[in-house]
């Protein structure tokens, strides 16, 4: 259940936009700019909004700057609907230096998770700390599956892919409702409100009446090189700031403790949510907004490597 004493009397944010690669990207900015910098990126097909509780809680102590990705939300979307790793962590670095206020606190979800952990391995100085939830990528063991595909019949899927997509049109739902039907069906934990909230900023509204998703729908099916995981660990071993890995014990995702990817990091501890899945900042808010302030603080220290709450 979410805190309603913490998100009550929380301010509105503010919309600004800045240039990238060519490409007109939109961020909100939560106030207290004279607090530390927080910067929230989301994940995948989703979009800054996603995010407010978190942001709420927050922006009494922190100044947090939450961004749309490129092809997400109210950013724009690429000319050519190409959407590489290194462009977005492009566009991350791009609003770091912007905001011109290092060393800054990042906070990434799933995509939004491994940019910010690739841009902590390239720019170690320009972070206080950071918190990846679920953005390691794939674990070793369905790496080593991808690395066993001829990468021919790799690039041929992902061309007949991209042009099946061109030749259908983005679905569109009759009614706010139907959408929000959609939303909790990818998250089963959502409450009604949260699916509410998420969707209607999610959403962009048709000429004929009907409901659109406001991601690229090219951001389905990158393209083989976009991912480049397997050099990750050459990423996380450059990260100097202290680094909380976040887990939700329902998700597909692998755990970087059992599979020895938590090995690559030098101050990193794993904390698992009981009960949650891959959205885990939503399905257990309460947990883990009391677990960021305190990793935010500099409470936990001295806490064992690895936690289960």
């Amino acid at each position: 259940m979410l805190d309603r004493t913490d998100i009550s009397p929380a301010p509105t944010p503010t919309s600004h936009f800045f240039t990238s690669l060519r490409t007109r990207l939109h961020y909100l900015d939560w106030g207290n700019p004279s607090a530390p910098t927080l910067i929230l990126v989301h994940g995948g097909f989703d979009h800054a909004r996603s995010w407010d509780w978190t942001a709420r809680a927050l922006s009494r102590d922190y100044h947090v700057i939450t961004p749309d990705l490129r092809g997400h939300g109210d950013s724009g979307w690429s000319p050519d609907g190409s959407y590489m790793m290194g462009n977005f962590i492009y566009d991350l670095a791009q609003l770091v230096d912007l905001l011109d206020r290092p060393p800054v606190t990042i906070v990434g979800h799933s995509l939004g998770g491994a940019i910010s952990l690739r841009y902590a391995g390239l720019f170690p100085d320009k972070l206080r700390k950071l918190v990846a939830i679920e953005g390691l990528g794939l674990s070793p063991g369905r790496l080593q599956e991808k690395a066993e595909q001829p990468a021919p019949d790799v690039w041929r899927a992902w061309i007949d892919g991209r042009r099946a997509r061109a030749r259908t049109m983005p679905r569109r739902y009759p009614t706010i409702e139907a959408a929000i039907g959609r939303m909790r069906e990818r998250n089963e934990h959502l409450t009604v409100e949260q699916a509410l909230h998420l969707t209607s900023h999610g959403v962009n509204r048709n000429e004929d009446g009907s409901y659109s998703w406001k991601f690229d729908p090219y951001l389905k099916g990158l393209a083989p090189q976009a991912g480049a995981d397997d050099e990750l660990p050459a990423f996380w071993q450059r990260i100097t700031c202290p680094t909380l890995l976040c887990l939700g014990s329902d998700s597909w995702a692998s755990n970087p403790e059992k599979d020895g990817r938590i090995q690559h990091f030098a101050d990193a501890r794993l904390v698992e949510f009981a009960d949650a899945g891959h959205w885990l900042h939503h399905d257990q808010f309460d947990r883990f907004i009391g677990e960021l302030r305190s990793f935010l603080k500099g409470e936990a220290g001295d806490s064992p490597t690895v936690v289960s709450l």
